[in-house]
C-alpha cells in the first residue's frame, strides 16, 4: 500500500511539475506522453482532480480550459500581479465586443450574418483584430452563390476566458439593453 501510494505522489509530482513549467495549457494526451506505462484516462483525471484539491488553499490553482489543463493565479492576486506588466490592456470597441459576442454566440456566422444582426457594415479591421488575437477564425465557407467564409471562435477565446466549452457562456437572456451598453 505505501508503494502504491509512492508511486501515486510521485505521479502526481510529475504532472505538478509539467503543468507549472508549461507555457499553455496542456491537453489529456499531453499529460498521458508524462508517463511510460500505460495509463487510463480516468485515472489521468483521478489525480488531476487529487492535485486540484491539493491547491485549493494555494495561491494558485488548477483549471481545466479548452484547451486543457493549467496553473493560474487566483482571481484575488489579479490586481498585484497586474502590477508586474503595467502596460494597459488592448482595449476594445464596442463594434468589436458586439462582433465578437454575435460571432460567440450564433456561430459559425458570415460578414452579411452579422451586419445583418448589427445592423451595419463590419469594419474589416475589427475582423483582423480578432483574428490576430486568435479569438476568431474562418471554419468553412457557406454553400451559397459567392460562398461567404464562416466565422466561429477558437480555443484560444475559451482559454483566455478560462471556459472549457461554449455552454459555460452566460445565456443571452442574462444581458438586457444597459448591462451591454454598461459594460462595453
Amino acid at each position: 500500500m505505501q508503494i502504491e501510494q509512492n508511486n501515486i505522489q510521485h505521479m502526481k509530482s510529475v504532472l505538478e511539475a509539467a503543468l507549472l513549467t508549461a507555457g499553455e495549457p496542456l491537453s489529456l494526451d499531453d499529460l498521458l506522453r508524462l508517463f511510460t506505462d500505460r495509463m487510463e484516462r480516468a485515472t489521468l483525471r483521478m489525480l488531476l482532480d487529487e492535485l486540484k484539491t491539493d491547491w485549493q488553499s494555494r495561491t494558485m490553482e488548477l483549471v481545466q480550459v479548452a484547451s486543457g489543463w493549467r496553473f493560474q493565479a487566483r482571481e484575488e492576486y489579479a490586481l498585484y500581479l497586474a502590477r508586474l506588466n503595467p502596460e494597459r490592456p488592448q482595449r476594445y470597441s464596442r463594434a468589436a465586443m458586439e462582433t465578437l459576442a454575435i460571432i460567440a454566440y450564433r456561430q459559425p456566422v458570415t460578414r452579411g450574418d452579422i451586419e445583418e444582426i448589427r445592423g451595419v457594415a463590419v469594419n474589416p479591421n475589427i475582423m483582423r483584430q480578432l483574428q490576430e488575437r486568435n479569438w476568431v477564425d474562418v471554419v468553412g465557407q457557406r454553400d451559397v452563390p459567392g460562398r461567404p467564409s464562416l466565422y466561429a471562435t477558437t480555443r484560444t477565446f475559451l482559454d483566455d476566458l478560462n471556459l472549457r466549452s461554449l455552454a459555460e457562456l452566460p445565456p443571452m437572456e442574462n444581458f438586457t439593453r444597459a448591462e451591454i451598453q454598461l459594460d462595453l
